[in-house]
């Protein structure tokens, strides 16, 4: 599901529209009912999704999805290979995309001691799991805008 939005060669970004009302349907979904006395004498919060801010801005960076979608597809990969898969990406974005997942524990980067040198990035464990989440969102994005219908 998720490779097909890499086999016509056009990167996909999902929205950020979308990423904003997934996150307010689960703060509402998370408003505790204040109409019976129990809840009203219990010190009841409401979540805040806050703490989701770090991840969600990392995620709504341009090509970031991608970047971990691809990185999963094909396993270890080395830098050209992760750019001749978006195909219209400039190199520093992809450069700097990388580093971002790398900082972020992510991907984990590999630099083997070769002329010419070699750099391969993969997943971590909790870049594993993300790839994982990402997977139904972007089945539920692409059942909402059929391919015609895309940006990217």
């Amino acid at each position: 599901m998720v490779q097909n939005y890499f086999e016509s060669g056009n990167a996909y970004t999902v929205k950020s529209e979308v990423l904003n009302e997934l996150r307010w349907m689960k703060a509402m979904a998370k408003i505790p009912d204040t109409s019976t006395d129990a809840s009203k004498s219990k010190n009841t919060e409401i979540d805040c999704y806050c703490p989701l801010g770090g991840v969600m801005d990392l995620l709504s960076r341009r090509y970031a999805m991608q970047v971990i979608c691809i990185v999963g597809a094909i396993g270890p990969a080395r830098y050209g290979d992760i750019e001749n898969a978006f195909g219209d990406v400039s190199s520093s974005t992809l450069s700097t995309r990388l580093d971002d997942f790398v900082k972020a524990g992510y991907l984990s980067r590999e630099q083997y001691a070769e002329i010419p040198p070699r750099v391969e990035y993969e997943l971590t464990d909790k870049g594993d799991e993300l790839r994982e989440k990402l997977g139904p969102l972007l089945e539920w994005v692409d059942e909402q805008e059929p391919r015609g219908e895309r940006s990217g």
